[in-house]
């Protein structure tokens, strides 16, 4: 990312504001563009990304004044043609649209099945999968009703909000009342789905409930691949980017679904090739023996030192291969970025250890250097 880069200024600029304003200015006669956009830029530099769009719902709110029955059909005439429905997957949409579907949560939780209808309309300009949770909580019944329509809409936009909307840890979501078990039928028939964007959001729904129960999980995968509705390929897929977390974890009836041995005789030698700096990288190889061809996948993962004494571990892919003739060499340059603002390297005492088929075989303990 280049240095000076600002996300929230991509997304949420003048330029945007502007675009908004003449949508708006096209479909209500009574629109003030210029003090619309002269309201928002009065503070949108000073907001973070998420402030700015809670922002500029407050504008809107006030550039057009009233409730749901009265806006809807406002936000509804604004809105431009939905987002190219010959794609089928890495189509956000717009965030200036992010807004609309916050003023649609504000002043519409009176009138449910109309946001509903407004909310079928704007995921398919930017995903609302953040505006639907209020509904949620306030009348779940009722929207993972509608949402059973939506898993065969002819949008893939509105059945990736079935799922994505229904996570138990979404992003920047506001926490909803459903248990893990509520949303599960709906996922039942979203997995079949011929979308990856879809099939990616359920993946990622079932990745957050194996934070809390991964046994559901495992037993919802085994229920999908019995059934056989979805392509092997793609449920395959599917049940790899589900069990990520719980391979990193080592979770041993996670690894034996993606098809690895947790069991197996396998010995690990880890070779440090050059020492580590702050600012350039760790060179190291690893040298698995076992038996025959068996397949495995390969972790590394670095014990860091943290102000304090603490340490901290960070799991990371290796390498997901065969043995071919009971041997496999591997080896992996390591970047320890001094310039990182998330996470901060601390000078000291390490320690470096290969996890094969979700089980240490290896360690070996080095000092980064400053």
């Amino acid at each position: 990312m280049a240095q000076g880069y600002s996300l929230k200024d991509q997304l949420f600029n003048a330029d945007k504001t502007r675009y908004i304003s003449g949508l708006f200015a096209s479909a209500e006669p009574a629109f003030d563009a210029s003090a619309f956009q002269a309201q928002v830029m009065s503070r949108l530099p000073e907001l973070e990304l998420k402030e700015r769009m809670a922002w500029i719902a407050t504008c809107l709110q006030q550039a057009v004044p009233g409730d749901l029955p009265a806006v809807a059909p406002v936000i509804l005439r604004a809105l431009p043609p939905p987002l190219d429905p010959t794609k089928t997957d890495d189509d956000f949409g717009d965030f200036i649209f992010g807004p609309l579907g916050e003023w649609v949560a504000d002043i519409g939780l009176d009138h449910v099945d109309l946001a509903l209808d407004v909310l079928e309309e704007l995921t398919q300009r930017f995903s609302m999968e953040w505006a639907i949770r209020p509904f949620l909580n306030h009348d779940p019944d009722k929207v993972l009703g509608r949402m059973q329509d939506w898993c065969t809409h002819d949008s893939y936009h509105v059945r990736r909000l079935v799922s994505e909307g229904t996570r138990p840890r979404l992003p920047w979501g506001q926490g909803i009342d459903l248990g893990l078990t509520d949303p599960l039928p709906l996922l039942d028939r979203l997995h079949s789905d011929t979308t990856r964007y879809v099939t990616r959001s359920v993946a990622n729904h079932l990745n957050d409930i194996t934070k809390k129960d991964p046994d559901l999980v495992l037993g919802r995968l085994g229920d999908w691949r019995s059934e056989g509705r979805q392509v092997a390929a793609e449920l395959d897929w599917i049940t790899s980017h589900t069990l990520r977390g719980l391979v990193k974890a080592g979770h041993p009836e996670a690894m034996k679904m993606l098809g690895y041995d947790p069991d197996a005789g396998i010995a690990v030698v880890i070779d440090l090739i050059s020492e580590a700096r702050i600012g350039e990288a760790l060179e190291f190889s690893v040298e698995l023996s076992g038996h025959g061809e068996q397949p495995v996948l390969v972790d590394y993962i670095i014990h860091f030192q943290r102000p304090g004494g603490k340490t901290s571990a960070k799991v990371h892919k290796l390498k997901q291969a065969a043995l071919k003739g009971g041997k496999l060499k591997l080896a992996k340059r390591h970047k320890f970025k001094g310039d990182a603002t998330t996470f901060k390297l601390v000078p000291g005492a390490h320690r470096l250890e290969v996890q094969v088929n979700g089980v240490i075989r290896a360690g070996l303990d080095f000092d980064l250097l400053g």
